[in-house]
């Protein structure tokens, strides 16, 4: 039994936070504005750090404040981007397919995120998306991208900011898994809080 006033109220905002992370020049920021805003967002000025966009969606009848961290993808500023990492909920990478080592630096992001995470935990929120698909010079076929994903079994959606195909998907999927996941640590928060301490053993008495 849950403790009264312990119960995951379904008509209460949940906060998740949610990160964008992936190589210079993939489309981060068109991709969040596109979700955000309904529009093609083409300044090419580079992020540096972090910007913060907020959407409030419905999932599973749960009211969901998405607060979604833009962040750069230039090197230098990898180790400013890594102290954006803590507390999010769900990451989301992105690479641009027409850019083979967008898609090649992946792993690195990847690894990079789920050290920086505590903690750490490799089915940890995440999706994939390979951007800019309504471009034709593609440098990354969709099965590569895909059997990537697969074998790490995390979702991988091609996407279009320019377009706007598949991006809000995409967020929603990142989005629900990012609840289930909340819901299960709130569970097992409330199990944990609850457990009579384990002293059940009748001790023996000497003679």
């Amino acid at each position: 039994l849950v403790p009264q006033g312990l119960s995951m109220d379904a008509s209460k905002k949940v906060d998740l936070k949610i990160i964008i992370i992936g190589a210079l020049g993939v489309g981060k920021t068109s991709l969040l504005h596109q979700y955000v805003h309904k529009t093609f967002y083409e300044d090419y000025r580079t992020t540096l750090g972090a910007s913060i966009l907020t959407k409030v969606l419905m999932v599973d009848n749960t009211p969901l404040k998405l607060q979604i961290w833009d962040t750069g993808g230039q090197e230098r500023f990898r180790s400013m981007v890594s102290t954006f990492y803590k507390g999010s909920d769900g990451c989301m990478l992105a690479f641009d397919v027409t850019d083979r080592e967008s898609f090649e630096s992946l792993d690195n992001w990847r690894d990079d995120f789920l050290e920086k995470v505590i903690p750490r935990e490799q089915d940890f929120p995440m999706v994939v998306l390979g951007n800019k698909i309504d471009i034709c010079d593609r440098q990354v076929p969709k099965e590569i991208a895909s059997a990537w994903c697969k074998e790490k079994d995390i979702p991988y959606f091609e996407v279009s900011a320019k377009n706007n195909i598949n991006v809000a998907e995409a967020f929603e999927t990142l989005a629900k898994q990012a609840l289930t996941t909340h819901k299960g640590i709130f569970e097992s928060y409330l199990t944990d809080s609850i457990k009579l301490t384990p002293n059940d053993k009748p001790k023996k008495s000497c003679c």
